[in-house]
């Protein structure tokens, strides 16, 4: 053999030998990040790599189901619910929704928005530790690493349609092509398939990587005393790393900090309380003062186009069992009223705390509309345009006695923007559900 032989890698020699001229243009790449001196971190390599994605591994899973679960909480199969007619098998879901416990949706997608927030530095710093591979030369060796780079296209490309579409709807800037909900969910779904074909591919080196150092002694090391790792087969490592800047406990604590800033200024949407005054970052969050009426609102009445004049004379259309009738609102408030302490949680991730709303049961008006056992309630709003202006209830929100036609709210009529003159309250329901200024109930058998 030649020393050329006796000292190549052990790697390269497991290695499928490419075509001549495939060797000829890896071995000419052109000058910029291409090349693999152009990268000199030495902090780069596998181990930070594996933690950054283990953080993402974990969290990603979390805001899936949690996505899955919103999603469900909208009862897709009823009505007009749905906004994402032509999904096909990916707009399938698992269960009815519950109406108890009332809080699960505020839980869920407040976990939803605020955990993909937080991760959001976790993913640049994910995305830092692999940039030498986005510019992996030549572009393509082989059928096989085609189609990983492929993977990591998708993979790449999905993570960041995901997160910033995700952002752009909860700070309420539609800028999108067409509806938020069919592209977030076509997204979520190329998103998560590349994802679990990457878990499945790295898995093992991940651990391995893991397992290569120690994490209490990389949060002991300094930035004099960093080395880099050993060269890995992904080429993560630099061959000519600089001098240390930045450890890697560092640069585990700038994206730990990032993190706990993006909490601190957003969690306090969907917390409340003390925290409210906090969520800097969320359109929703600030606290709007004091009086029965002073909470979180979504549209307000004149983004509705809902002024005095559509409601002076209004008149509720109750139908069902083959009847209709109109009731006042006077009608209504001579009725059995009912008050329930619920919140109304938005899937932008905010959501208010406990309101006394009172009303009557949704039950009570199937009841009178001639349907007592209704298998669903389309709700519409007197509103003319825009989406949800009509929800369809499934029969166990019906039925909940915490299910309300709301007149008052903390013991004062409900304000113009809040739905005045009636409104729907369901425990449990995404807020855009809980219709405002209704003007019909049609019962379903």
């Amino acid at each position: 053999m030649t020393d050329q032989q006796d000292h190549a890698p052990p790697t390269d020699a497991a290695r499928p030998r490419s075509p001549r001229w495939v060797r000829w243009i890896g071995e000419h790449p052109p000058p910029g990040p291409t090349r693999r001196g152009f990268w000199r971190s030495p902090i780069r390599g596998p181990w930070l790599t594996a933690v950054f994605g283990l953080v993402l591994l974990i969290g990603i899973t979390i805001v899936f189901v949690t996505g899955l679960l919103s999603y469900a909480a909208y009862n897709p199969d009823l009505g007009s619910n749905d906004l994402t007619p032509d999904k096909g098998l990916l707009g399938f879901y698992l269960f009815h929704w519950p109406t108890q416990p009332y809080w699960l949706y505020r839980f869920t997608q407040g976990v939803h928005v605020t955990l993909g927030l937080i991760l959001v530095p976790v993913l640049l710093g994910k995305l830092w530790s692999v940039i030498p591979k986005l510019f992996d030369w030549p572009p393509v060796r082989s059928p096989a690493q085609f189609l990983e780079r492929i993977s990591l296209l998708l993979l790449v490309g999905g993570a960041v349609f995901e997160f910033v579409t995700g952002i752009v709807n909860i700070q309420y800037w539609y800028v999108f092509p067409a509806s938020f909900y069919t592209v977030h969910l076509y997204g979520a779904w190329i998103f998560i398939a590349a994802f679990a074909a990457h878990v499945a591919l790295k898995s093992r080196r991940m651990v391995t990587a893991l397992r290569s150092r120690s994490f209490r002694d990389e949060l002991h090391t300094d930035t004099a005393h960093t080395r880099p790792e050993p060269p890995d087969p992904d080429d993560l490592v630099s061959p000519n790393p600089a001098a240390p800047t930045i450890s890697r406990r560092g640069a585990l604590g700038l994206v730990g900090a990032g993190s706990l800033t993006v909490l601190l200024l957003t969690v306090g949407q969907s917390i409340g309380g003390a925290l409210r005054p906090t969520a800097l970052l969320a359109p929703r969050g600030q606290t709007l003062g004091h009086g029965p009426n002073d909470f979180q609102i979504n549209k307000t009445a004149e983004e509705a186009a809902i002024s005095t004049a559509e409601t002076d004379g209004w008149q509720l259309e109750l139908r069902g069992g083959g009847t209709s009738m109109t009731l006042t609102r006077d009608d209504l408030l001579a009725m059995p009223q009912h008050t329930a302490h619920l919140p109304i949680a938005c899937v932008e991730g905010w959501s208010t705390r406990n309101q006394a709303w009172t009303g009557v049961q949704l039950r009570d008006l199937a009841r009178l509309a001639g349907a007592p056992e209704p298998g669903s309630v389309l709700v519409e709003s007197i509103q003319t345009g825009g989406l949800f202006r009509s929800a369809t209830l499934r029969r166990n929100q019906v039925l909940d006695p915490d299910s309300l036609l709301a007149l008052r709210v903390n013991d004062a009529d409900l304000s113009l923007d809040h739905g005045y003159p009636a409104r729907v309250i369901v425990p449990n329901n995404p807020g855009v559900h809980n219709t405002k200024w209704v003007g019909r109930l049609d019962f379903q058998a």
